[in-house]
């Protein structure tokens, strides 16, 4: 293995001007530290790990807490996508990533037990169930933490404007026409769907339009089998809406399915929407109206939050980064005259 001394004697400078060049101190000339890092990555020199923390007092490895309760994991095609971000660009700087789990152990550790036990630098929180005290532990702790799409008091949290989202997607359904709007909305009672749910019917409400009780149905967040169901009960009422939208792409495909049973098409008979504009929006037939979400932009921003809390402590801001998605309009919703 090459070493730092190795370096030093091939460039003909001490170890101490090898150390500076490698780690980007800034007193040595820009010549010096060009030769030494080239000559470092010609003669396939890698800095120890350990050797590093010891000197550093960090591991430069991330936690990421990700818990599905549909076990999905990170077949998620939203929260995939946003880690998938977040990887590349905390690696770009340097940091591994480290699952942070319960059972590692012969005895069951909490989430910041863990974060502790594999020493990670900082975590970034997602997906979870913030209402759990071990949640909440670490999240109140004095690790660095940025959670997405989710707000706590005491850290930083990057979130996509649901709001704004839900807001647009409305917007666009009323412009072509539809007044009849139904919403089968995320089973869940996140701030996500809360936001979601209260921009459906602030936004109806400011169009002086009225939302009957039974066009607002509870489903579920990808699951298109109950959304099937919720679709055809929606179909079967004596008014039904003219316009269908569902808390995400995969369980407006469980829509797509309802309505192709009943022998009507999309959207000359029913329009439909989803949210979140994943891959598989964009190849149904027809393209799913929906709201694509940035996922790149809100992992890299969420990496970005997190090592700048772990490199510059005292520079911490405890802001909310709120990432704006766009509509896409797709071929599902169609114009009534």
């Amino acid at each position: 293995m090459v070493s730092m001394k190795d370096i030093a004697k091939r460039c003909g400078v001490s170890v101490a001007t090898v150390s500076k060049a490698l780690n980007g101190h800034s007193d040595i000339s820009e010549a010096t530290r060009q030769t030494v890092r080239e000559k470092a990555r010609e003669m396939g020199y890698f800095p120890n790990s350990s050797a590093r923390a010891l000197k550093t007092n960090r591991s430069f490895n991330l936690g990421v807490l990700f818990t599905d309760r549909a076990g999905n994991g990170l077949t998620h095609d939203y929260f995939g996508h946003v880690l998938d971000s977040f990887k590349v660009a905390a690696e770009a700087r340097g940091y591994d990533l480290t699952f942070i789990n319960t059972n590692r152990t012969s005895r069951k550790m909490t989430f910041l037990e863990h974060s502790r036990y594999r020493g990670v630098d900082g975590v970034v929180v997602a997906n979870v169930d913030f209402d759990r005290d071990e949640v909440m532990e670490l999240v109140r702790s004095d690790l660095p933490v940025v959670t997405i799409d989710y707000s706590a008091d005491s850290k930083p949290s990057v979130v996509s404007d649901n709001i704004k989202g839900m807001r647009d997607l409305v917007s666009y359904v009323i412009s072509m026409g539809h007044k009849r709007i139904a919403y089968i909305y995320g089973g869940d009672e996140s701030v996500v769907t809360r936001n979601r749910v209260g921009s459906f019917y602030q936004t109806m409400n400011e169009a002086g339009l009225s939302v009957p009780d039974e066009y607002v149905v509870r489903g579920d967040y990808r699951n298109p089998d109950l959304c099937r169901e919720c679709t055809a009960e929606l179909l079967s009422l004596r008014e039904p809406p003219t316009c269908i939208l569902y808390p995400d792409d995969l369980s407006a495909v469980g829509g797509y399915n309802a309505v192709r049973e009943r022998h009507l098409s999309i959207p000359g008979d029913i329009s439909l929407a989803g949210y979140d504009g994943i891959n598989l929006a964009k190849i149904m037939e027809p393209q799913l109206t929906t709201i694509e979400q940035d996922t790149t932009a809100i992992g890299r921003t969420a990496a970005a939050k997190l090592i700048g809390m772990i490199e510059h402590p005292k520079a911490t801001l405890i802001e909310k980064v709120i990432v704006e998605g766009k509509l896409l309009e797709g071929g599902s919703v169609g114009r009534l005259n």
